[in-house]
């Protein structure tokens, strides 16, 4: 059991990141991670899983979260073309609407960044930090990949059958093409870069405290930004998302950068979900009041705990090396 802990752990931290820890969902609701954990755990532990096994690096792993994105959005919950999902009257697709794609501008990047930074990238980095000296290593073996692989494709399939039989809504056939081209190009591209390896350049670096809080910062200002600014909003969101990838890259190939750092990243992204639910009148499914609130709290109280624990045993680990 001991084993496979960590790959239980993301198969439920995932989608507690992705909807409760955001505000999206409210605790009275926490018996849908059941539900929600296919889907969301189970992409995570795929792309982990797969990523560690080829020997990659969190390239690899960032750019097949990207993928999984326009796979959920596209396909699953076909947000990125429905333009009123759950008949909630979001009205997502107005700021900064591209009439020959059927799309948002401002939603397809600002969910297509949630789910690559947050829902995947972060949930990994977080659960991988609670087991320093694993993470680099294959949690699973091949009898569990392949039951993680069979949940996945039957959550995604649900979810997909779930959406279309309740809302009564299909994208058009341009934009299933378009979306599943680029999905399939991603993972390609993921699949083909280089193996990780150890930062080479010498040299100083920030920090884990200054990365943490930088983290922190561009995630703030992400989720502040009015979608109301429509284009200014986009070019906000693409310029944010275009300067930190370059920055942790040219950190990450510093031979200083450690997991600590990568902890750091991951607690200013998670810390940014926490804050930010506490924003949100009410759930995206569901009502707001006190109970809302409640679980706001146990959730940012989990995080904060969960980062604790594994600052201690990254910590650890570090001074024993």
């Amino acid at each position: 059991m001991k084993r496979i802990a960590p790959a239980i752990g993301l198969f439920f931290i995932a989608p507690l990141v992705a909807e409760y820890l955001l505000g999206d969902l409210s605790i009275k609701l926490l018996g849908a991670l059941f539900i929600l954990a296919p889907m969301y755990g189970g992409g995570a532990l795929l792309i982990r899983e797969v990523t560690r096994r080829l020997g990659k690096g969190w390239p690899t792993i960032f750019v097949l979260a990207f993928a999984y994105a326009v796979l959920e959005e596209a396909f699953t919950t076909q947000t990125l073309f429905n333009p009123n999902y759950l008949n909630l009257n979001l009205h997502l697709l107005r700021p900064a609407y591209i009439p020959a794609l059927g799309i948002g501008a401002w939603w397809t990047v600002f969910v297509l960044t949630l789910h690559t930074v947050w829902s995947i990238s972060t949930s990994i980095a977080l659960v991988e930090a609670l087991v320093p000296e694993r993470a680099e290593k294959p949690w699973l073996k091949a009898p569990g990949l392949s039951l993680i692989t069979i949940l996945f494709i039957l959550g995604a399939t649900a979810s997909t059958r779930f959406e279309i039989t309740q809302h009564h809504f299909i994208a058009s056939r341009m934009q299933f093409t378009v979306a599943a081209i680029i999905c399939v190009l991603a993972a390609v591209a993921a699949l083909m870069l280089p193996p990780t390896r150890r930062g080479q350049k010498l040299g100083a670096v920030p920090s884990p405290w200054l990365v943490g809080f930088g983290a922190l910062a561009a995630g703030s200002i992400f989720m502040l930004v009015p979608k109301d600014w429509g284009w200014i909003a986009v070019g906000i969101y693409l310029a944010l998302d275009v300067v930190v990838v370059a920055a942790v890259w040219r950190m990450s190939h510093n031979s200083a950068w450690n997991a600590t750092h990568r902890l750091a990243l991951a607690a200013g992204a998670s810390l940014t979900y926490a804050w930010h639910a506490f924003t949100v009148p009410k759930p995206v499914v569901g009502t707001g009041g006190a109970s809302f609130r409640i679980g706001n709290a146990i959730f940012a109280v989990g995080l904060i705990a969960l980062l604790v624990f594994a600052a201690r045993k990254t910590s650890r680990l570090a001074h024993s090396a």
